[in-house]
């Protein structure tokens, strides 16, 4: 009999060190304990960013300042990749030697029972965080070579000269963009006519021009009813009837939750496991943390929801999460889009009455050679003066929205920001500047 049951080894290792550390009797379940971190350190946002960062070195170098030309050694990178991830699971795997580890799938069979390797545990709670996988709509055949998912661009150990990408949300906007400035040529199949379809419409006309700046080829309206691996290449068909060939095919068409822990009716399944705003499911003292909820597919979110669910369990009494303080965020480049609190299209359409302050940052010398004199940042504020959160599209947008966050979280308002002083010369004095305008 465990105090906690932590089921999946994704950002739930965070809460089990915690609860470890303070006395309770803990077990981990993970079904590859080489994977231990789960998707983001394994297959997301390290490798991922990693990734980008390297290629934009190659982007950078592509001016008329610097002579000679750079390429990406793919295998390098690749090991590189590897060599880092290994030597990180292993800190991980020693920060989780305070509980026990087991390794296999958890499955959820009845209340406080969890069934693993052919046996039943028990624990009075239960935390299950066991993530979000891929979706590849019906009609693709996806065989990891060339119709690929985000999983096998971490892989690949040669760039291809030509790929499609299938999905605009962050996945295929990243890849776009890792794969346009490492010098392949980047066709990005949108099913709707706009990128960021939720984004302020200057930052989303900012981010399209951004993206065929680099070279990507955008089909807009262009859903895929079909896509298989032939000797003339990847075939495409599309729902209007049209088709043609490409070299590579990555699909990134969004992820959904793992929710095939659950093997009992008492915890309540939507499109994700549902829960309470503390993270508790329809059981009580079962909990689901991260992708597996439906809420926020985000790392960061993961971690602080587990972190909270465990304080709660240890009778801290935690506030509970507001979820739309999470930072989120889309590593595009050369400038990033970032955004904290409510956005243009939340206010609207939530009825809300707000004022906008809007800065270009080509008013700022900074942007000239920071390839950002297209960079924008947005900032909100209600009736009484109070922020509501910002949009940014600038080099390191994921860094500058902090400052945002912060007063968010502070329940500052923009006379309160007006005391501070950022640096000069710099992308913040920007936002520095549209709290002044409102």
């Amino acid at each position: 009999m465990y105090d906690i049951i932590y089921i999946g080894g994704g950002l739930n290792y965070a809460g089990a060190i915690v609860a470890a550390k303070n006395g309770k009797k803990v077990a981990l379940i993970e079904s590859d304990m080489s994977q231990i971190g789960g998707v983001c350190l394994h297959k997301g946002c390290i490798p991922s960013k990693m990734f980008l960062h390297y290629s934009n070195l190659v982007y950078e170098s592509q001016n008329e300042i610097i002579e000679g030309s750079l390429r990406l050694d793919m295998k390098t990178l690749f090991e590189k990749k590897d060599a880092l991830l290994k030597s990180v699971t292993k800190v991980l795997q020693k920060q989780c030697s305070h509980f026990e580890l087991i390794e296999g799938k958890g499955k959820l069979i009845a209340s406080h029972k969890v069934e693993v390797n052919g046996k039943v545990i028990e624990g009075e709670y239960i935390v299950i965080g066991t993530g979000s996988s891929p979706f590849i709509p019906e009609g693709i055949a996806h065989n990891a070579k060339d119709i690929i998912i985000s999983d096998d661009v971490l892989n690949l150990q040669e760039l291809p000269k030509k790929i499609s990408i299938y999905g605009t949300g962050a996945i295929g906007l990243e890849m776009a963009s890792f794969f346009a400035t490492a010098g392949v040529e980047v066709t990005l199949l949108n099913r709707h006519d706009k990128v960021l379809k939720k984004a302020h419409p200057s930052i989303e006309s900012a981010v399209q021009t951004q993206l065929e700046k680099l070279g990507v080829n955008i089909l807009s309206n262009h859903p895929v009813s079909k896509a298989t691996s032939t000797k003339k290449g990847v075939h495409i068909t599309y729902e209007n009837g049209s088709s043609n060939y490409t070299e590579m095919l990555l699909v990134a068409t969004g992820r959904r939750p793992n929710v095939d822990v659950i093997g009992c009716d008492t915890v309540e399944v939507k499109h994700g496991i549902v829960t309470d705003a503390f993270f508790e499911t329809t059981l009580e003292k079962h909990y689901a943390i991260g992708d597996c909820n439906g809420k926020l597919q985000l790392a960061h979110a993961a971690r602080a929801e587990a972190l909270n669910v465990t304080e709660r369990i240890l009778g801290k009494n935690p506030r509970a999460l507001n979820l739309e303080h999470v930072v989120k965020f889309i590593h595009i480049l050369p400038m990033s889009y970032a955004v904290v609190g409510k956005t243009k299209m939340q206010l609207e359409s939530e009825g809300i009455n707000y004022k906008e302050s809007l800065v270009t940052l080509n008013q700022f010398t900074y942007s000239v050679y920071n390839h950002a004199s297209k960079g924008i940042m947005v900032s909100f504020a209600d009736e009484e003066g109070f922020i509501l959160g910002a949009e940014i599209l600038a080099p390191n947008a994921e860094e500058l929205i902090a400052t945002v966050a912060m007063s968010l979280a502070g329940e500052m308002d923009v006379a309160q920001a007006k005391h501070t002083i950022l640096a000069h010369p710099t992308f913040s004095e920007a936002l520095e500047r549209t709290l002044y305008k409102l």
